[in-house]
Formats: C-alpha cells, sequence, structure tokens
C-alpha cells in the first residue's frame, strides 16, 4: 500500500511515465477489477454513479485548492491546528456522496474564480474572484450532467486502461512495450474517454428519460392487470 501512495505522487507532477507505470503495482485481479469499473464509468458514470467520483473529487478539491484560496484571501491555513485543508476536504467528500452537483459547482468555480482574481490582480484579487467564482460555479451546476459524463469519461477511460496493463502484465513483453510509450497510452484513454462521453451524452438516456419510461412500464402494467381483473370479473376469457 505504502508503494501505490508513493507511486500516486506522480500524479501531483507532470509526469506521464509515472501515470502509467502505477499499472505495475497492481495485481492481475486489481486490473481486472479496474477493467470493470472503469467499462462502468464510461457507459454509466455520468448518471446516478457519478456520486461514487463526486466525493473523491471534492476532496482533492478540498486539499488542492483550500490553501490557495485561503492565501490569495489573506487567511492563514494554521486556523484549526492547520487541519483547515483536511477538514474542507472531509466536509466536500460527504458533499460530494450527498449532492454531486455541489462538486461541479466548485470544481469549476474555483478555478474560474482564481483565474480571474489572478486578472484583477493581488489589490483587487476577492473582487475578480467572487464573480469569477459564481460564474463558473453556475456553470458547472446547470452543465452538471455533461459535466459529469466527461469526467466520469475520462476517469472510467484512464482506470480501463491502467487496468488492461495490469491484467495483462504476465504478457510482460507486449505490455512492456506498449507502457514504454505512455503518450501512446494517454492517447487510447483520450479516444476511449470521447467514446464513453459521446456515448453518454448522445445516446444513452438523461435520467429524466428513463424515469419517464419506467413510469410508463408501471403504467402499462396497471392498466394491464386492471383488464385481466376485469375480464376475470365478468367472466371474460
Amino acid at each position: 500500500m505504502e508503494g501505490l501512495l508513493q507511486a500516486l505522487k506522480a500524479y501531483q507532477t507532470f509526469n506521464p511515465s509515472g501515470w502509467v507505470g502505477i499499472y505495475r503495482l497492481l495485481p492481475m485481479w486489481g486490473g481486472i477489477v479496474c477493467c470493470v469499473v472503469g467499462v462502468t464509468l464510461l457507459l454509466a458514470g455520468g448518471g446516478r454513479l457519478f456520486r461514487v467520483l463526486a466525493g473523491p473529487i471534492g476532496a482533492g478539491v478540498g486539499l488542492m485548492w483550500t490553501g490557495v484560496v485561503a492565501s490569495k484571501l489573506g487567511l492563514s491555513t494554521e486556523m484549526m491546528g492547520g487541519r483547515l485543508p483536511t477538514i474542507v476536504a472531509a466536509v466536500l467528500l460527504a458533499l460530494g456522496f450527498l449532492f454531486p452537483p455541489a462538486i461541479t459547482f466548485l470544481g469549476l468555480g474555483v478555478p474560474l474564480g482564481l483565474l480571474a482574481g489572478q486578472i484583477a490582480g493581488p489589490p483587487d484579487f476577492l473582487l475578480g474572484f467572487a464573480p469569477g467564482f459564481i460564474i463558473g460555479g453556475l456553470m458547472g451546476a446547470l452543465l452538471h450532467r455533461q459535466v459529469s459524463a466527461l469526467v466520469a469519461s475520462a476517469v472510467g477511460a484512464w482506470v480501463l486502461v491502467i487496468g488492461a496493463l495490469a491484467a495483462l502484465h504476465q504478457f510482460g513483453g507486449l505490455v512492456t512495450a506498449v507502457a514504454s510509450r505512455p503518450w501512446g497510452v494517454i492517447v487510447a484513454a483520450g479516444l476511449f474517454a470521447l467514446a464513453g462521453a459521446v456515448y453518454q451524452l448522445a445516446v444513452r438516456p438523461t435520467p429524466e428519460q428513463a424515469e419517464k419510461v419506467t413510469a410508463e412500464r408501471e403504467r402499462l402494467k396497471q392498466r394491464q392487470a386492471e383488464q385481466r381483473a376485469l375480464e376475470k370479473r365478468w367472466g371474460v376469457k
């Protein structure tokens, strides 16, 4: 587990070889599990399943951006014994599981707010950050389905590719040759992500459409049951 946590640190920097190399730490069964999870996220991760991703994403937003926002606003990260980022991450983890649109709000609002504040300059940072945060957040909330489908497809594609490398690791020569070209792996993941996003946004029914179809089926079953009961009552065959 310690080695896996160390490998995950590669994702904090621009290190394509390190990103791909994490597959070496996964057992074959772990790779198979990752493949199943990746395909599931590609096909349905932008729906109700997105809350499974929204929690960890919220925690990541809290850990990465709390200190930055606090320093830009002139606040001390030493509040609460220096545990402020951890506390915010825990709150956003729970919030992501309970109400995923809040994470898309923050996920777009915070970076756009920081960008707007940077453009406004240090003296007027808050004047730039506030409208940028609100506009970006509203965009994230209004486009929650699209954003969640794109994020789920991207994560699912990467998990699928890494899982496939881990599952096929016993075929050492082939997998090593593929993994030695990290940009090829990244491009492959990008193609899977594109396909997953297109499927979820253009082919897969929206939650509202799915609920409408389910309700229509229930009404049809109820009418058929009532018809059978009526025929039985009047002896109609």
